[in-house]
């Protein structure tokens, strides 16, 4: 189900969400947080597969292509948290998002970090991440696609000092690495598709009616 837009829920948790959609897309060419998939931006996929998560608030990061991509986030009930240093790496964008989430003053349990380029995440998949969570205690629930263990995933408040120190171009990956023994994981073997070049474009459109009927 693309988007995850019918798997809203009626409640929602104590688990906030960060999109990152700040990147210049320098290997597309182009910005691919515009691209267009199903009829929809990947950007504004991403941002409605969130809102109909349990996840709550939303807030989307935006950088390299603030202005056009800020104009499609419009009407949309989310946060936007503008990154001016997103040149200097990932981990700007996260520092970001997570800022522009705790300055809502909501009383969190945790966040969901997520990529605007993995379009096969549903809202279904987010709501596994929260609900392992609750089950096991884990202060971390990533998603397993192949060997990786990586986004969408969730990480407990306690863990938000931490992602905050993070430098350039690491991301969530190095802080699941470094608390492996905390980790459990959901299995997205979607997500190993992502977004970065024409070819991958390419290639998505292409494999779109297969992963559709799933």
């Amino acid at each position: 189900m693309r988007c995850g837009i019918a798997e809203s829920v009626e409640t929602q948790s104590k688990i906030g969400a960060v999109i990152l959609a700040a990147g210049a897309s320098t290997r597309m060419g182009r910005p691919k947080q515009l691209l267009l998939h199903g009829g929809r931006t990947l950007v504004r996929c991403a941002v409605e597969t969130a809102l109909a998560s349990v996840c709550h608030p939303v807030v989307v990061v935006i950088g390299a292509h603030a202005g056009p991509v800020r104009t499609e986030l419009e009407h949309l009930p989310v946060l936007v948290a503008e990154n001016r240093e997103w040149a200097t790496g990932m981990s700007s964008s996260i520092r970001s998002g997570l800022e522009t989430l705790v300055a809502t003053g909501a009383s969190l349990e945790g966040v969901v970090i997520m990529l605007c380029d993995q379009p096969f995440i549903t809202a279904g998949v987010i709501n596994e991440l929260v609900e392992a969570h609750r089950r096991t205690g884990k202060s971390i629930v990533a998603s397993q696609y192949r060997e990786v263990r990586g986004v969408p995933a969730l990480f407990s408040i306690e863990l938000l000092a931490e992602i905050a120190t993070l430098r350039a171009n690491e991301g969530a990956r190095q802080v699941i690495a470094s608390h492996a023994d905390d980790v459990t994981a959901v299995s997205f073997a979607e997500g190993i598709v992502d977004v970065d070049t024409p070819r991958d474009y390419e290639l998505l459109e292409a494999m779109t009616p297969r992963f559709s009927a799933i």
